[in-house]
């Protein structure tokens, strides 16, 4: 099945490989934000900073001990859950644009942290070696983005999504049923955060070297925007933004000179027509239910 795979990968133009692991690394770390923001409904501007987390924490794991790579996975997603868990305790408590500005901050912190933390080689960046595992790193990307969409689905329908969904409409209200707000906040912060971690070790394994400055605050923009124009808290919208964004600066190469300005005309555009994103609370179930011809639960009622 290896050699499958490997000669499969090989078929494929690299630059179009390397299109397709950026657009599913950008799934992973848009479905992370899309619980914070999209399910929970707080404002995050700090996502790139656990993507930092999570890429240098791989990268020592793979540099120090070379465990198997599903294994660093797996580590460095508890390691930035358990960071985002600590950080967020304290800066949950705000809301709106006050807990922006804490994630903001965090993340500022965390840049000048590894500009100068000498076991990552400071500003002049780390080479990543190469991950011990038998599957392609392309395959391995896709194979992620799956469990990354099955995980979110699956979260969205349960009660600890319903709780969020709660949090989110109304968090006065949902405090007066019952529900531990800053438990559940913090729960969500430490789940996002958790698949940060494991795309920003899928984005250091494929580039193979990692710099600070890659993970500024225009990197949690990117992510962010991904999110708003899929449609906050819809699974199959973040997907679509996500390949949308993360594959237009590519196919807008040709006109170089303005595919920038062109990339922001065209987000301007649908954000103005489609004010809740291009699948704003369409999830994978209604999909299923309009492709059979039933209506899904709600359908009709105001979407926020």
């Amino acid at each position: 099945m290896g050699d499958f795979l490997q000669s499969l990968v090989a078929s494929i133009d690299p630059y179009l490989m390397q299109i397709l692991v950026n657009v599913g690394i950008a799934i992973v770390l848009a479905l992370g934000l899309n619980v914070i923001v999209g399910l929970t409904g707080q404002l995050s501007l700090g996502h790139a900073a656990f993507m930092s987390i999570g890429a240098f924490t791989s990268a020592m794991i793979t540099i120090k001990t070379g465990l198997p790579f599903s294994l660093n996975l797996a580590a460095t997603g508890v390691v930035t859950a358990v960071v985002a868990a600590l950080i967020g305790f304290p800066i949950l408590r705000l809301s709106g644009d006050y807990l922006a500005i804490c994630t903001l901050g965090f993340a500022e912190i965390v840049k000048v942290f590894f500009l100068n933390f000498e076991p990552t080689n400071k500003a002049l960046g780390l080479t990543v070696p190469s991950a011990r595992t038998a599957i392609p790193m392309p395959v391995y990307v896709w194979a992620v983005v799956i469990l990354a969409i099955a995980l979110v689905t699956f979260v969205q329908s349960s009660r600890f999504g319903r709780a969020l969904k709660a949090i989110r409409e109304d968090e006065i209200a949902a405090e007066a049923v019952g529900i531990n707000t800053t438990r559940y906040k913090i729960q969500a912060f430490a789940l996002g955060s958790f698949m940060a971690g494991v795309g920003g070790a899928l984005y250091a394994h494929f580039l193979s070297y990692i710099n600070p400055s890659d993970f500024g605050f225009l990197k949690s923009v990117d992510i962010l925007s991904m999110v708003v124009l899929g449609g906050l808290g819809s699974v199959p919208g973040t997907v679509i933004g996500s390949s949308l964004l993360a594959s237009a600066p590519e196919f807008l190469r040709f006109m170089s000179q303005y595919r920038m300005l062109v990339y922001g005309a065209l987000l301007v555009f649908l954000m103005v027509f489609r004010p809740n994103g291009l699948l704003g609370g369409v999830n994978f179930a209604d999909l299923l239910l309009r492709a059979i011809g039933r209506r899904p639960a709600g359908h009709g009622l105001k979407q926020r």
